[in-house]
């Protein structure tokens, strides 16, 4: 008889993903949906629709002022959001 290499199951769904092209959109999902963790609750009742596209978020806020402040905190955002999904997802944030 010969014997198995056993994996560990989350290895082989990351593989699986991989190989289905299910990987990044998954990341991409994980990133919008943690946008209120990194921002806070204030942030986040302003904010409209977002989106990903091309490596580089898209968020609506309401807010002037905030619109404004975070824009000047892009960089910073960028590190946090990927640093929440554990991956580069977003190169780039594109606030209006």
């Amino acid at each position: 008889m010969f014997k198995r290499q056993a994996k560990p199951i989350d290895e082989i769904l990351q593989q699986f993903m991989r190989q289905e092209g299910l990987e990044t959109p998954l990341q991409q999902k994980r990133l919008l949906d943690s946008w209120e963790t990194v921002t806070g609750t204030m942030v986040a009742r302003y904010t409209g629709e977002k989106y990903i596209k091309n490596q580089t978020l898209h968020v609506k806020i309401t807010n002037p002022a905030l619109r404004q402040d975070l824009s000047m905190m892009r960089s910073q955002l960028i590190k946090r959001l990927n640093g929440e999904v554990g991956a580069m997802v977003i190169a780039d944030i594109r606030i209006y």
